[in-house]
């Protein structure tokens, strides 16, 4: 799957996650239904916010959910999942967008796509997926004409595009093909006055899609000696960081003028995580317990760029040391001599202190699971394995039963638990509630 937007479940928290999983998943069934099962390939993480801005402006309509049965990339677990009009415009852009990254791999002759009959067979399949999506699209009344002519215009724009040219002339086509798409929801949703202001979030999407990828690319591409925007006309990082930022503020800006009826998911999608994408791209972090982690401070430091705390308070935990228990001279402190009743004697209640964090009791940590035999927990690795939870789920460990990350999971928020909970790395001035 590819995309710009790929959040974390950790910050999206159990609402958004399973919403975006029903999209997703939606996506992914509504490609199978029409287009066949190889049509799957296609499904990607941008591509379903089509079906996410269909069903902010609608509403969960009754109906608009289905039961799916068990998937490997759900752990074997069935799940509610999206469909209807919104889901089969996603899968008609999506096939789209796939046929147009296919093109221009082949056109940049990647890996195995430079090998004349690899690349005719290539070709073959990128037109049978336009032809897919607007057999789609024109049943819903959109028109994936506009999508095919961006991509078809976009090479002739590359091949002109020099040194002093705007890098906004290289990403007009992407712009333009993604305004159409997210200008179409709102027919879709009965709500034809949010058709410019998703139009423009659109125009902004593109925008930002194109120049992320151009910026991740970038370095592989000289190393490969392919055509690269911003190397092509010269644009900068700190260039393309203003265009992503400005791109930004206008998606927040449009989404604001448009009428939702849940815009919760749609909202944490466009604003909070595309912001997440730009970070990833450009190698910064905008939560503040990221670029604290990140600066090797650890949470209880002062924020990079402030000055140094004032005599008398500690280093390690930013506090007086009185109450800092790492600070050198702390009863406390780990590794202080024992004395009866004296330094190094633990605070009442326990390790925790009154009430908290002991082995045992009110507050006490939870019981273990026990272990699991050698043969048992070989016949549930195997289990794992062929279902594909250990790379797609987070899942319990074979023979520990502890809680394991999935293998692919790339997981970049910071470690707080909930990147959203108690910072105020997410506060965008709005009322969604995240």
């Amino acid at each position: 799957m590819f995309g710009i937007v790929r959040p974390c479940a950790h910050r999206l928290g159990e609402r958004f996650k399973a919403e975006w999983m029903a999209h997703l998943c939606g996506l992914c069934l509504a490609l199978r239904g029409d287009h066949g099962q190889f049509a799957r390939v296609v499904t990607n993480y941008d591509g379903l916010l089509v079906s996410v801005l269909t069903e902010a402006q609608s509403g969960p309509l009754p109906g608009a959910r289905r039961t799916a049965g068990p998937c490997p990339l759900r752990g074997m677990r069935s799940a509610a999942v999206a469909k209807g009009e919104g889901a089969r415009l996603a899968a008609a852009v999506s096939l789209v967008l796939a046929s147009a990254k296919v093109r221009d791999h082949v056109a940049d002759r990647d890996g195995l796509l430079a090998r004349a009959p690899i690349a005719r067979a290539a070709r073959t399949v990128a037109r049978g997926w336009d032809r897919a999506g607007a057999r789609t699209g024109a049943s819903l009344g959109f028109d994936t004409a506009v999508l095919v002519d961006a991509v078809d215009r976009q090479a002739g724009i590359e091949t002109l595009a020099g040194a002093g040219t705007s890098v906004l002339v290289v990403t007009e086509p992407t712009e333009t093909a993604t305004a159409a798409a997210f200008a179409h929801t709102s027919v879709l949703a009965g709500r034809p006055g949010n058709a410019a202001p998703l139009a423009e979030a659109g125009r902004y999407f593109g925008r930002l899609a194109h120049l992320l990828d151009a910026v991740e690319d970038q370095a592989a591409d000289a190393a490969a000696g392919a055509w690269n925007p911003l190397t092509a006309t010269g644009t900068s990082l700190v260039e393309a960081r203003r265009l992503c930022e400005d791109a930004l503020h206008g998606i927040r800006l449009a989404l604001r003028e448009a009428e939702f009826v849940d815009a919760g998911l749609a909202h944490r999608l466009l604003v909070h995580e595309l912001r997440t994408s730009v970070d990833r791209a450009f190698g910064t972090a905008s939560c503040g317990h990221t670029a604290t982690a990140s600066a090797g401070q650890g949470h209880g430091a002062p924020p990079q760029g402030y000055p140094a705390p004032p005599q008398g308070y500690g280093a390690a935990g930013y506090g007086p040391v009185a109450g800092n228990p790492y600070a050198p001279g702390n009863p406390y402190a780990p590794g202080a001599p024992a004395q009866p009743g004296g330094p190094g004697t633990p605070p009442p209640g326990g390790p925790g202190g009154p009430g908290g964090g002991g082995g045992g009791g009110f507050g006490g940590l939870p019981p273990q699971k026990p272990r699991r035999g050698l043969l048992a927990g070989c016949a549930v690795s195997i289990g794992l394995f062929c279902t594909c939870q250990l790379c797609c789920t987070d899942h319990e460990g074979p023979w520990s039963r502890q809680k394991r990350d999935a293998w692919c999971d790339d997981c970049d928020c910071c470690d707080c638990g909930d990147c959203c909970d108690g910072c105020d790395c997410c506060d965008c001035g709005c009322d969604c509630g995240c």
